[in-house]
C-alpha cells in the first residue's frame, strides 16, 4: 500500500510540474497569437512597433520550451531555478565519444556532462518550429518601416541575439551528431547577422556552415560557403578553407581545380601541413613531375628570402618524398636564414633521428658482419647528429609540451651513449625535465 501511495505522490508532482510548464507555454502561445493578429491587421501592420512586438513574441515562443535552462548552467542551478519542473526520465548516453546524462522533459531533452554542466538543449516540442526565421523577417520589416531609424539600435541588438541563438542550436545539433542540420543552422546564423540594419558578415558562421556541409557530404553547399569566406578574406585556420575546397574538387572528379586550390592556399599559407600534404599527394598520385612542387617553393623563397618557415616546409616535403639530403639542406637553410627559428632545428633533429631508426632496423636484419658494422657506424653518426639541433631547439622553444617532447628525444639518444660522461650528464638533465 505504501508503495502505491509513493507512486501516486510522484505522479502528482510530475503532473504539477507539467501544468506549470504548460502554463508558461500557453502564455507564450497566446502572446504570439495576439501579436500575429496585429501584423495581419491592415491598420496596424504599417507600424514599426507592431512588427517589433511580433518579433519579440516569436523569440519568447522560441524560448518558452527551454524554461530556465541555459548552456553552461549546472544541474544544481537548474534544480533551484526550476523547482517545479522534473524530468520524466534520465539515462546515460554517449555523445561524440563523451558520456552524458540525458534528462527527458515533456518538451525538451537536456544533456549534462560528467561535471554536471548543461551542454546541449534539444527542444522536442517547439511552440513554433520556424519562430526564429519569422522573427528575423519581422525585424527586417520593422527596420524597413522605421524610416527615421529610431529603433535601429534595438533591432540590431535583437538580430545579434538571434544570431547567437542560431549558433547555440547549431552547436547543439553538431554535438548530437546531426551535421546536416548544424550546417543549416549555421547558415541561418550568418543570415541573421547579415540582415539589415545589423548587416554584419559572420565569417565564423559561414565557415562552420561550410565545414558541417562538407562533413555531411553536401559538397555543392560546402563549396559555396568556403568560397564566400575566401572572397571576404576569411580562410579558416591556417588556410583550411583551401584544403577543404581542394578535397571537394577531388571528390567531384575535378583534379585540376583541386591542384589550383592547393597551390593558391600554399602560397598564402606556406606553413599549412594539410595544404602541403595535399600538394605532395597530388603530385605523387597524378604522376606529374614533383619538380613543379619545388618550383613553387623556390618562387615563394625568392619573394621572401628571409622567411625561414618556407625552407622548413620544403624540408618537410622533401623528407616525405624520401629526399633526405635535400631535406637536410633545406632545414639548414632555415637555420641559416633565422638562427632563432626553432622549427628549423626541430626538423633537422627529427630527420636525423628518423634516419637513425631506419638504419637500425636495416642493421637488425643484416647478417654480414662487415655490412652490419658499416650500418652501425651510420646509425651512430645520425643518432649523435640529432643531439645538437634538438638541444638548440630545446633552448629556443617556449611551449612546455614541445619542450617535453624534445627532452624525450634527447633522453632516448643520450641513454644510448651514457658510457660517455658528456652524454650521461645530458641524459640526467633531460630525464629530470618536468619532474
Amino acid at each position: 500500500m505504501k508503495k502505491i501511495f509513493a507512486i501516486l505522490a510522484i505522479a502528482a508532482v510530475v503532473a504539477v510540474n507539467a501544468q506549470a510548464q504548460n502554463a508558461d507555454i500557453a502564455k507564450a502561445k497566446a502572446a504570439l497569437e495576439k501579436a500575429q493578429a496585429g501584423v495581419e491587421n491592415a491598420k496596424q501592420n504599417t507600424k514599426t512597433a507592431t512588427w517589433i512586438k511580433y518579433a519579440e513574441a516569436l523569440v519568447k515562443a522560441y524560448e518558452a520550451p527551454k524554461g530556465n535552462a541555459w548552456i553552461g548552467m549546472t544541474a544544481q542551478e537548474l534544480q533551484v531555478l526550476s523547482a517545479n519542473e522534473r524530468p520524466t526520465s534520465e539515462s546515460q548516453v554517449e555523445i561524440n565519444g563523451q558520456m552524458m546524462t540525458k534528462r527527458v522533459y515533456a518538451n525538451k531533452n537536456l544533456y549534462f556532462d560528467g561535471a554536471g554542466q548543461l551542454r546541449v538543449i534539444e527542444v522536442s516540442e517547439p511552440v513554433d518550429a520556424d519562430a526564429l526565421d519569422k522573427a528575423v523577417a519581422a525585424y527586417a520589416k520593422a527596420a524597413e518601416l522605421d524610416v527615421k531609424g529610431q529603433k535601429t539600435k534595438d533591432i540590431k541588438t535583437a538580430l545579434e541575439s538571434i544570431n547567437g541563438k542560431y549558433m547555440d542550436d547549431a552547436y547543439a545539433a553538431y554535438n548530437l551528431g546531426d551535421v546536416s542540420k548544424a550546417s543549416v543552422l549555421f547558415e541561418k546564423a550568418a543570415k541573421a547577422a547579415g540582415t539589415a540594419p545589423l548587416s554584419q558578415l559572420d565569417t565564423n558562421a559561414i565557415y562552420n556552415a561550410g565545414f558541417t556541409a562538407w562533413q555531411a557530404g553536401e559538397y555543392a553547399r560546402a563549396k559555396g560557403f568556403f568560397e564566400e569566406g575566401i572572397a571576404n578574406g576569411y580562410y579558416g585556420e591556417g588556410g583550411e578553407s583551401y584544403a577543404k575546397l581542394a578535397d571537394i574538387a577531388d571528390k567531384l572528379g575535378d583534379k585540376e581545380a583541386s591542384k589550383q586550390y592547393l597551390t593558391e592556399g600554399s602560397r598564402k599559407f606556406p606553413e599549412s601541413q594539410s595544404l602541403l600534404i595535399g600538394l605532395i599527394n597530388y603530385y605523387i598520385n597524378s604522376g606529374e613531375d614533383t619538380a613543379q612542387l619545388f618550383n613553387l617553393f623556390a618562387e615563394a623563397q625568392k619573394n621572401e628570402p628571409t622567411n625561414a618557415s618556407l625552407f622548413y616546409v620544403e624540408g618537410n616535403a622533401r623528407k616525405k618524398l624520401g629526399q633526405y639530403e635535400e631535406a637536410l639542406t633545406a632545414y639548414n637553410k632555415a637555420i641559416e636564414v633565422n638562427p632563432k627559428y626553432e622549427w628549423g632545428y626541430i626538423g633537422k633533429g627529427i630527420l636525423l633521428y628518423d634516419q637513425a631508426v631506419e638504419i637500425a632496423e636495416k642493421a637488425n636484419s643484416e647478417y654480414d658482419d662487415a655490412k652490419y658494422n658499416a650500418l652501425l657506424g651510420e646509425f651512430e653518426k645520425c643518432y649523435k647528429g640529432c643531439v645538437e639541433p634538438f638541444e638548440q631547439a630545446f633552448e629556443l622553444v617556449q611551449d612546455n609540451e614541445i619542450k617535453a617532447s624534445l627532452a624525450e628525444y634527447l633522453k632516448n639518444v643520450c641513454f644510448r651513449f651514457r658510457t660517455d660522461p658528456e652524454f650521461q650528464a645530458k641524459y640526467e638533465k633531460y630525464e629530470s625535465f618536468g619532474k
